[in-house]
C-alpha cells in the first residue's frame, strides 16, 4: 500500500515566492548530493503520532547524518543550531510498519512526513509503537497514542509563552533560545504542568496535543522540555520554515488554523479545551474556531503575559478580541487558571 506524498497546504500561486521556493529546493538538493558523497546517510527522526481505532497519523522527519545511528543518538546530536543546518531529504520514501502492515509514504519537500495512514488492525486505546524505516537505515520505533473512542474532551495547548517562557516575538532572544540554549535553560510557566495533569486525570483517554509555530527542527528539544517538566505526553504539531508558492515564510497563523480544522475533522465528537496566551494571535484563532465549531469547544483558557513579557512581546491583544460562544477564562499562571476552570466545572474541585 502506498500513501501519497504529504501535501503542502494549497495556496494562491505567486511567481516571486515560487521562484524562491524553487531556489531553496535547488539549494537543499545540492547540499544533499554533497552530503551523500561525503558518506552521510538518511535517518528517521520519529515524533509521537496519534490515531483512532483504524487509522494512525504518522509524524517523522528524514535527515542526513554523518553515520548511521539509532534515533536516540541522532536526536541527541541534532539539537540547537545544528537542527537548523541539518540536511532534510526531500520526498524521501519511507516505509511505515503498523501491526505487521507495511505502508509506503513520502516526505514533503522539507523531509517531513505528516499523513493519516488507514490500518485494518483495530487498536485498543493507549500508547502503541509503530516502525519507520528509510533507505539504508535500520527501522526506528515511534510512539502513537490511540484515542479512546469514548473520549469526549481533548486538550490542545500552545507552547510558546503558554507552557514555556520563550519570548518568541523578541527576535534576538528568540534566536538565542532557538540556536544556542537547550531545554534545560528554558523556563516553564508556573503551574501549567500541574493544571494539565489535573485535566488529563479528570478525563482518562483524552487526546493531548501541543501546537506551535516553531519549526520541526526544534521538536526533539520541545519533547525533552515537556518531559523534563512533567507535562502530560502528547503529540507535537509544528511547521516548516522557508518559502512556498505563496510567501517567503510560512504563515504561523495559517498553520495553527489548519491544525485546528484538521483536529475537528479527525475527532468530530471531541470538545477541546484550548489553551493559549494573549501575546500573539491565539485568542483570534481560538475565537474563529469557536465560531466555526461551537460544539467542539469545551472552554478556552488564556494565559496572561506578565507585564515585562507583554512589553517585549509587543503588547497584549485581548482588548481587540471579543469572547463569545464558549466559556473563556484568563489568568497569569496555571494555578489561577485552574481555579477559574474549577469555577466553570472543567477541572474537578480538589
Amino acid at each position: 500500500m502506498t500513501v501519497e506524498e504529504t501535501p503542502d497546504t494549497p495556496v494562491p500561486d505567486r511567481p516571486w515566492a515560487r521562484r524562491a521556493a524553487r531556489a531553496e529546493d535547488s539549494f537543499h538538493a545540492w547540499r544533499e548530493r554533497r552530503a551523500r558523497r561525503r558518506g552521510l546517510t538518511p535517518v528517521v527522526i520519529p515524533y509521537r503520532g496519534y490515531g483512532g481505532g483504524d487509522w494512525v497519523r504518522v509524524l517523522c522527519r528524514v535527515l542526513l547524518t554523518r553515520e548511521q545511528r539509532d534515533a536516540r543518538s541522532a536526536r541527541a546530536r541534532i539539537r540547537g543550531w545544528r537542527s537548523f543546518v541539518s540536511i532534510p531529504v526531500a520526498h524521501a520514501e519511507v516505509i511505515v510498519t503498523i501491526a505487521g502492515e507495511r505502508v509506503t509514504v513520502r516526505a514533503d519537500r522539507g523531509g517531513v512526513v505528516d499523513v493519516d495512514v488507514p490500518v485494518t488492525t483495530r487498536f485498543s486505546p493507549g500508547t502503541h509503537t509503530i516502525s519507520i524505516a528509510v533507505e539504508g537505515s535500520e527501522p526506528v520505533e515511534a510512539p502513537v497514542t490511540i484515542i479512546d473512542p469514548d473520549a469526549r474532551v481533548g486538550l490542545l495547548s500552545d507552547i510558546d509563552d503558554t507552557v514555556m517562557v520563550t519570548a518568541l516575538p523578541r527576535p534576538f532572544l528568540a534566536a538565542w533560545n532557538t540556536f544556542v540554549m537547550d531545554e534545560r535553560a528554558r523556563r516553564p510557566v508556573p503551574g501549567m504542568a500541574v493544571l494539565y495533569e489535573r485535566i488529563v486525570n479528570a478525563h482518562p483517554g483524552m487526546p493531548v496535543v501541543y501546537m506551535s509555530t516553531g519549526a520541526w527542527n526544534v521538536a526533539p528539544t520541545l519533547e525533552r522540555f515537556l518531559g523534563r517538566h512533567l507535562y502530560p505526553s502528547g503529540s507535537l504539531l509544528l511547521t516548516d520554515w522557508g518559502p512556498t508558492s505563496d510567501r517567503l515564510f510560512r504563515s504561523g497563523q495559517e498553520h495553527k488554523r489548519t491544525s485546528l480544522e484538521r483536529l475537528a475533522s479527525e475527532f468530530p465528537d471531541i470538545r477541546w479545551i484550548l489553551v493559549g496566551d494573549d501575546g500573539q494571535h491565539d485568542e483570534e484563532l481560538y475565537q474563529e474556531f469557536v465560531d466555526a465549531h461551537p460544539d467542539n469547544v469545551a472552554a478556552v483558557a488564556i494565559r496572561q503575559l506578565l507585564t515585562p513579557e507583554a512589553v517585549f512581546a509587543g503588547g497584549r491583544r485581548s482588548a481587540d478580541v471579543p469572547h463569545r460562544g464558549a466559556p473563556w477564562v484568563q489568568a497569569p499562571n496555571g494555578a489561577e487558571l485552574a481555579e477559574a476552570l474549577e469555577a466553570i466545572g472543567i477541572v474537578p474541585t480538589r
